[in-house]
């Protein structure tokens, strides 16, 4: 069975975005990522951010990447929930750290947190909805 023939027998809430509006977000919000995150980590690498500033970027960066293969690739709901909610976690922090170094940075990462939390309510929905199968 393909990941997409296993995703659609899944139980999903009525509100779930089609697999078209999930890729135009993405679409939308991995140059931002792109930008934001090569700034912080440019300006880690040349000593005006500090290590402390990258942390949570790195985090997410790393959590956000490992997501699709841990739900698509392993099909492992539980564990794709707590992967998505330490990237969620992390854009918290990341612009809590970022706010009074770059602001820019962290206004940047209202899209990116607004999508993760509803793809955060999403799969944990998705998680509950089958958690007996």
């Amino acid at each position: 069975m393909t990941w997409l023939e296993w995703y659609n027998t899944l139980s999903k809430p009525g509100w779930t975005p089609t697999p078209g509006t999930i890729s135009l977000i993405w679409q939308i919000l991995y140059p931002i990522i792109i930008v934001s995150f090569g700034y912080v980590f440019v300006q880690t690498g040349r000593g005006k951010l500090t290590n402390a500033t990258a942390v949570p970027f790195a985090i997410n960066l790393v959590a956000n990447l490992c997501f699709t293969p841990i739900l698509f690739g392993m099909r492992n709901l539980p564990l794709a929930t707590l992967d998505i909610l330490i990237v969620w976690s992390t854009i918290v922090w990341m612009m809590v750290k970022v706010w009074p170094r770059v602001r820019w940075v962290a206004i940047a990462q209202l899209p990116y947190f607004v999508w993760v939390s509803i793809a955060s309510v999403l799969q944990i929905s998705i998680f509950w909805m089958n958690r007996g199968v």
